[in-house]
């Protein structure tokens, strides 16, 4: 399990205070990006070696309205991992473990300069497992 921390802000809002609904994918993107970063990964690396993690799939379920200046957690954990995709499940919650959304992303390892799927890199699937 990573946990990385959310602050929503006015920019993350609807014209009521309420998280704007494609911001939560941009909420649990970061934390997929954090948890590479966390792990020794660099993406301009990875980009430099042609390499990139592409989302193939994301299912999100709305639970309830996050905030205008809430501070929120994304818990991500790697629930299948295969030669070329990870799939994640994603959950935004606040202190008291109320979950505002939670979503199943699949992602994939991709060869930049084809646009086709390629094996993780045994090092990134060590560094990710180990820190699970």
């Amino acid at each position: 399990m990573f946990i990385w921390p959310i602050s929503v802000y006015y920019e993350d809002t609807d014209a009521g205070g309420v998280v704007y609904h494609a911001n939560y994918l941009k909420f649990f993107e970061r934390a997929r990006s954090e948890w590479l970063t966390c792990v020794g990964i660099s993406q301009t690396q990875l980009l430099k070696d042609d390499l990139a993690f592409v989302v193939k799939r994301a299912s999100l379920d709305f639970i309830c309205p996050a905030r205008f200046e809430q501070k929120l957690a994304v818990h991500s954990q790697i629930t299948e991992m295969t030669r070329t995709s990870i799939k994640f499940t994603q959950r935004l919650l606040d202190d008291n473990s109320v979950c505002y959304c939670e979503a199943e992303v699949l992602v994939v390892c991709v060869q930049l300069s084809k646009m086709r799927p390629k094996g993780i890199p045994s090092f990134i699937k060590q560094e990710l497992l180990s820190a699970r």
